[in-house]
C-alpha cells in the first residue's frame, strides 16, 4: 500500500517550514548526489510509531497585497482538501485567532477530511496557556500547542495525526493492479496523453472521481492486461505567479508519484527539459518508482535525421541522476508511437518485479571485484562478502561487507552498473542496502 499524505496548511509566516523541517530532521538537508539538480524539498517521508506518511509542506506563499491572502489561502486549502488523507492546519499563537484562520477552517471542515489543529510558537505553555483554549473556537477539536523552532509538543500532534490513518480506506482489490501516474508541468499534454490512451483502446471499467488523493483514476485494459492511470492533469492553477503554480503541481505530483509504481515524466519537445522537469522526475526517482520520460508534441517540432539523439543526449544530460529512465518520442495529438507507450510500461514492470537467484548475483559480484579492487582505508581494504536480493519494486539488494564506512558511494555504483550489464532493468531505480558482517563470523 502507498503511504499516507499528510499535508501541512495555513498562512504566511506562522511557522509551516519550519515545522515541516523539525519533523523532517536531517532528511531535508541531505545533499543528493546529482549534478545539475536543485530540487525544492518540499516533502519528506516520515516515520513515527512504526507508521510511515509522507509530509507536504504547502508554505511559501506570500501575497503581495493583504486583499489577495484570502484567494491565496483558499487555493492552498483546496489543494491540501483534495490531495491528503490528513491536514495539519497551522496557526500561530502570538498572532492570535484571525478571521482568516476562521475562514479556512470553515473549508477544512466541510472537506470531512481529518484535520489536526496546530496551535505553533508556543514557547511556554504555562503562560500561552489561556491562548491557545481560544482556538477551539475555530470548531476543529483540540489544538495542540507546539513550539517548531524549540520542537515542543510533537510527540502528542504527531500521535493525533497517525491516529487517522485507520480511518484511511485501503482498496486491496487494487492493490495488484500497475498504477500509472502521468506527471509533468502543465500544459504539455498530459490530458491529451490520457484521451489517447482512451480513444484507442476503449476497454475502460470506470472513471473514479473523489479518490482519497486525487481527482480521478481510470481503469484501462490493454491487451488483457488491466492498469490504473492516474491523471495529475489537475495541477495547472488559475494563479497568475508561475512560482505558485510549480509549488501547487509539485504538491500533487508527490500524491500522484507515492501512489503510482510507474511514472509517466511528459516533456514537451517544443520547449525541451527543463529544470523544472527536473524536479518532477527527481520525485518519481527518490521514490524507486519506475520511469519512462515520453517526449510528447514530436509532430509539433521540425526534425533532422539528428534530432532524436541530440533530444535524448540534452535529456540524459539534464536528467543524469537517472541514466536508467526509458526515452520515448510521441504525439497525443496524432496518435503517433502510443501503442509503443503500452510495451514500454510493459517493460518496466517486469524489471520492476525481477528475481535474480543470489548465486547468479555473486558471479556477478566475483567478476566486478576482480575487475575493479575496492577501496581502501589506512591499511583496511573493503571485502565484499556476498550480495543478495531481498524486494522487488523497486529490486532491492543486500550487499554484505566488512566495514560499511569503506563502502563509498561510487563503489555501490561500480557494482550497480555491473548488475545494469546483465539484466537491464531498464526504466526501474535499484536499492542497494549494505550490512557489516564480521570476518569470523
Amino acid at each position: 500500500m502507498s503511504k499516507p499524505i499528510v499535508a501541512i496548511v495555513g498562512r504566511p509566516n506562522v511557522g509551516k517550514s519550519t515545522l515541516f523541517n523539525a519533523l523532517a530532521g536531517e532528511r531535508i538537508s541531505i545533499v543528493k548526489d546529482t549534478p545539475g539538480v536543485t530540487r525544492d524539498r518540499i516533502y519528506a517521508d516520515i516515520e513515527w510509531l512504526d507508521k510511515k506518511f509522507t509530509m507536504i509542506d504547502t508554505g511559501g506563499i506570500e501575497p503581495d497585497s493583504s486583499d489577495m491572502m484570502l484567494r491565496y489561502m483558499r487555493e492552498q486549502a483546496e489543494i491540501a482538501i483534495d490531495t491528503a488523507d490528513v491536514i495539519v492546519f497551522i496557526t500561530d499563537v502570538k498572532q492570535g485567532l484571525v478571521d482568516s484562520d476562521g475562514k479556512v477552517a470553515d473549508m477544512l471542515r466541510r472537506s470531512r477530511k481529518p484535520v489536526v489543529l496546530c496551535v505553533n510558537k508556543v514557547d511556554s505553555f504555562e503562560k500561552y496557556q489561556a491562548d491557545v483554549y481560544e482556538f477551539y473556537n475555530l470548531g476543529l477539536g483540540e489544538p495542540f500547542a507546539v513550539s517548531a523552532v524549540n520542537q515542543l509538543g510533537f510527540g502528542d500532534l504527531l500521535d493525533e495525526v497517525v491516529s487517522h490513518f485507520k480511518d484511511i480506506p485501503e482498496d486491496e482489490e487494487e492493490d495488484e493492479i500497475p498504477k500509472i501516474a502521468i506527471v509533468g508541468k502543465p500544459n504539455v499534454g498530459k490530458s491529451s496523453i490520457i484521451n489517447k490512451l482512451l480513444g484507442e483502446n476503449r476497454v475502460i471499467v470506470s472513471d473514479i472521481a473523489g479518490t482519497t488523493r486525487d481527482a480521478v483514476d481510470t481503469h484501462m485494459t490493454y491487451k488483457d492486461q488491466e492498469f490504473i492511470f492516474i491523471d495529475t492533469a489537475g495541477l495547472r492553477r488559475k494563479a497568475k505567479i508561475k512560482e505558485d503554480i510549480e509549488r501547487f503541481s509539485m504538491v500533487r505530483t508527490v500524491a500522484a508519484v507515492e501512489r503510482a509504481d510507474i511514472c509517466v515524466v511528459v516533456i514537451s519537445a517544443e520547449e525541451g527539459v527543463t529544470e523544472q522537469d527536473a524536479k518532477i522526475a527527481g520525485i518519481a526517482h527518490d521514490a524507486g518508482k519506475g520511469i519512462i520520460v515520453a517526449v510528447n508534441k514530436w509532430d509539433a517540432i521540425e526534425k533532422t535525421d539528428k534530432s532524436v539523439y541530440e533530444h535524448e543526449r540534452k535529456i540524459r544530460e539534464v536528467l543524469s541522476f537517472m541514466p536508467y529512465a526509458s526515452v520515448i518520442f510521441i504525439s497525443a495529438k496524432t496518435g503517433q508511437r502510443i501503442e509503443k507507450l503500452f510495451e514500454c510500461i510493459e517493460t518496466v514492470i517486469q524489471n520492476q518485479n525481477l528475481r535474480i537467484k543470489t548465486g547468479v548475483l555473486n558471479e556477478i559480484l566475483t567478476e566486478a571485484v576482480a575487475l575493479q579492487q575496492p577501496p581502501s582505508d589506512k591499511g583496511r581494504r573493503l571485502k565484499l562478502y556476498y550480495m543478495t536480493q531481498v524486494a522487488v519494486k523497486p529490486p532491492t539488494f543486500v550487499i554484505f561487507v566488512n566495514d560499511k564506512e569503506l563502502m563509498h558511494f561510487s563503489y555501490t555504483r561500480y557494482i550497480e552498473n555491473k548488475v545494469r550489464e546483465a539484466f537491464g532493468f531498464d526504466g526501474t531505480s535499484l536499492k542497494f542496502i549494505i550490512r557489516e558482517r564480521k570476518d569470523k563470523e
